[in-house]
């Protein structure tokens, strides 16, 4: 996927003006937001089970290099190839080699971020192999010119009813539809024959179980089991951060996942696949690989911001993120939206490919608030802005301000005269109203909001006439 992060600010403007999209995330908030809330007071013991995932989740990153090689000891043993990848095209290459090994010529996909860094799809095409996501949203956005997924649980969450039935109309050539029942069943008859002409099923991973050498995979659709069962081959892909000891660390950590995501008590459907299909058992792929990619994930092992490798995928902090809620996903311009992409993306493509994105929050500290992991994604939001700091990445005119200032702060005698001064010049603009509705050198924040004059001159004044207490 092509990084667009450095337009962050023109994209968000855009997506400001958008009524539809406005009155489409609204959706955010009747939904995930209330579900989650209502979810957590439902279970009085979340705290202590979030607490206890932190600590498994953070057991399993400190050895992670052990329950990694634990894992592929494991996987292997009962039958299934271990890949490893150090970016994404190395991984995207990985699975092109798969197919063309075993001759596969058409593949379906459910939905997983970690492809979407890898631009498997693409990949895949160019090698001649065609590929049909099989998650409802994906598959929405696939059939609409290959768009990126808004959301990492609610990849369609931009788009309402209608624009969706104009969709299926146009691309399936049927009668237009507007009872999503009836949508959903169109587009279950054109994936059927999808499922039963694949050869390749391709499959994220929410976590990897270590002691046994199995992926799990949460979904609420069923799709992933017909992507794992009715093809010869079942390729499995996920970042090396998923990994967790032991099935009792994933029934930890599966009780703040969907509650976290979507409000439910638990998914649909969990499945814990396992090898490939042994003898005597009546479905499942003939050779099932998992590909686990770094992706600069291991860079982050060790540093300062070791603590978003916790991050489980939830989605709760862009869900509850005013950001987010007014700007939607394609702003950010990458794979992971919200405040944990603007911790990620700069991570894994580059701060000078995203200098945006540390500033795209208020740091309001809901998102950490609502963590399953606890990460404290406002203080890592913060390390980034002073390393933008540290490295001159801050525009020209910022940065010599801040000298200017900083230099005039500590010289008292330079700074008392000069602000005295700029007071009484923003009072005079400010005007009877007591209001600034244009500044200059200040657009950015004037042209949307006023701003009120300074009351009573220099707080250093009127300390002095109010006196001691």
């Amino acid at each position: 996927m092509q990084v667009q992060s450095m337009h962050f600010k023109a994209r968000a403007g855009a997506k400001l003006a958008d009524q539809r999209l406005q009155q489409n995330l609204k959706k955010l908030s009747a939904k995930f937001v209330s579900g989650r809330s209502a979810a957590v007071a439902a279970l009085p013991e979340f705290e202590a089970i979030r607490a206890a995932a932190v600590a498994r989740r953070d057991h399993a990153l400190a050895e992670l290099d052990v329950w990694l090689m634990r894992f592929e000891a494991e996987a292997t043993r009962r039958g299934a190839t271990v890949l490893w990848a150090a970016t994404p095209a190395d991984a995207a290459q990985l699975v092109v080699d798969i197919a063309r090994k075993h001759g596969c010529r058409s593949a379906i996909k459910s939905k997983s971020m970690v492809t979407e860094e890898m631009a498997l799809n693409a990949a895949l095409q160019q090698a001649g192999v065609g590929v049909t996501e099989t998650d409802l949203g994906e598959y929405i956005l696939q059939i609409n010119d290959n768009e990126a997924p808004s959301h990492i649980i609610a990849p369609v969450v931009h788009k309402d009813k209608d624009e969706i039935a104009d969709l299926f109309a146009r691309v399936h050539d049927k009668p237009r539809k507007t009872d999503i029942p009836d949508m959903a069943r169109e587009a279950r008859e054109v994936l059927r024959e999808r499922f039963l002409q694949a050869d390749l099923g391709i499959t994220g991973g929410n976590f990897l179980i270590a002691e046994t050498g199995s992926v799990a995979v949460v979904t609420n659709e069923g799709n992933e089991g017909m992507c794992t069962i009715l093809p010869r081959v079942h390729v499995a892909i996920t970042g090396i951060e998923k990994v967790l000891p032991t099935l009792e660390d994933f029934a930890a950590v599966l009780r703040l996942l969907p509650r976290s995501a979507t409000g439910q008590t638990i998914s649909n459907y969990v499945s814990l696949l396992t090898g490939p299909r042994a003898e005597g058992e009546p479905d499942g792929p003939e050779q099932m690989y998992f590909v686990l990619l770094d992706g600069g994930r291991s860079e982050l092992l060790g540093g300062e911001f070791q603590e978003m490798l916790r991050c489980i995928r939830c989605g709760a902090c862009m869900n509850h993120c005013p950001v987010y809620q007014k700007v939607g996903g394609h702003a950010y311009g990458w794979v992971y939206p919200g405040p944990m992409g603007s911790v990620l993306t700069p991570n894994f493509v580059g701060l000078e490919q995203a200098l945006d994105l540390p500033h795209a929050a208020t740091l309001c500290g809901q998102c950490a608030v609502v963590c399953p992991m606890s990460i404290p994604l406002p203080d890592l939001l913060r390390k980034l802005r002073e390393k933008q700091f540290e490295r001159d990445l801050h525009p020209r005119f910022e940065r010599l301000a801040l000298r200017v200032w900083a230099f005039a702060a500590l010289h008292p005698r330079l700074y008392r005269p000069t602000s005295a001064v700029l007071v009484w010049m923003l009072a005079r603009v400010g005007g009877s109203r007591q209001r600034i509705e244009h500044l200059p050198l200040a657009a950015g924040w004037s042209r949307y909001r006023d701003l009120p004059t300074p009351a009573g001159g220099l707080f250093r004044n009127q300390f002095a006439r109010r006196g001691p207490r």
